[in-house]
C-alpha cells in the first residue's frame, strides 16, 4: 500500500467558517482510495488561527510564542475535526510529533502542529521523512505557486516547475506565525537538503487531485 502525505490548507478547512461541503467532498475522495492507499493528512490552522491571535492582539500585547501556541492548538481543533469525519478508519490519536513513527494500521492519520517555530507545513515535511516518503501534497486555494501574489497582481504568472533553490530565494529564510507564503521557508530548506518533491494545488479540484496520486498530468507546481 503505498503512502500518500498530503499538508491541508487551513483556507480549504476553514476560509471564514468550517467549509462542511468541501470536507463532504475531500472525505469522500479519500474513503475512494483507502485500500490502494494509506493517507496520512497534516491539518492547517486557516480563519481559526488568524481569530484567536487577533483576538488577543485586540486586548493586549501578544508574544512571539503565545501567537504561535494559539496557532499551533488551531491546527489540532481542525484535526480532531477531521479525525473525527473519518472515525471508523483513522488512527486514533493526532499524530503532533511528526519524528516519532507511531504504529499506524489504520489507512488514515491524522497531523496536526507540534510546537511553536514550526509550521504545518513543516511538520507534514518531517512527517514524511519519518514514514520514509519522498513526496508531499500541499493542497491550497490557488492552482499554482505564482511569480507574485496572484490576489494583488493579475498579471502574475504561474510556475509549473520550480527548483529548490530558486524558491527558497523566493521565500526566504524565516518563518514566523501567519506568513504569507506558498511553501514554508523552514519546510522548504528541509526538502532542499533531502531531494524531496513538493506539489502544490488547489486541493478544491478533486479530479486533478486524482492525477496527482495516479501520477498523470496535473495541474499544479511541483517543486524539486
Amino acid at each position: 500500500m503505498q503512502d500518500i502525505v498530503i499538508s491541508l490548507g487551513g483556507s480549504l478547512i476553514v476560509p471564514r467558517d468550517v467549509d462542511v461541503d468541501y470536507l463532504r467532498s475531500f472525505r469522500a475522495f479519500v474513503m475512494q482510495h483507502i485500500y490502494d492507499y494509506r493517507f496520512f493528512i497534516v491539518c492547517g490552522g486557516g480563519s481559526t488561527a488568524r481569530k484567536y491571535i487577533g483576538a488577543a492582539e485586540k486586548i493586549t500585547a501578544v508574544k512571539y510564542e503565545d501567537r504561535d501556541w494559539l496557532g499551533v492548538h488551531s491546527t489540532r481543533l481542525n484535526a480532531h475535526l477531521m479525525r473525527t469525519i473519518f472515525a471508523g478508519v483513522a488512527y486514533p490519536r493526532i499524530i503532533k510529533n511528526p519524528t516519532e513513527k507511531v504504529d499506524v494500521k489504520e489507512q488514515v492519520a491524522i497531523g496536526a502542529g507540534w510546537k511553536p517555530g514550526w509550521s504545518t507545513d513543516y511538520v507534514t515535511v518531517l512527517l514524511a521523512k519519518t514514514f520514509g516518503v519522498g513526496r508531499v501534497i500541499n493542497l491550497t486555494d490557488t492552482d499554482y505557486v505564482y511569480d507574485r501574489d496572484p490576489k494583488q497582481n493579475h498579471d502574475a504568472k504561474p510556475l509549473k516547475q520550480i527548483d529548490w533553490k530558486t524558491f527558497c530565494g523566493m521565500v526566504g529564510e524565516e518563518w514566523t506565525p501567519g506568513l504569507n507564503v506558498p511553501f514554508d521557508p523552514i519546510a522548504s530548506k528541509e526538502c532542499k537538503e533531502h531531494n524531496m518533491t513538493v506539489v502544490i494545488a488547489n486541493g478544491r479540484n478533486m479530479s486533478n487531485l486524482e492525477n496527482i496520486i495516479a501520477g498523470k498530468p496535473y495541474i499544479g507546481t511541483t517543486i524539486q
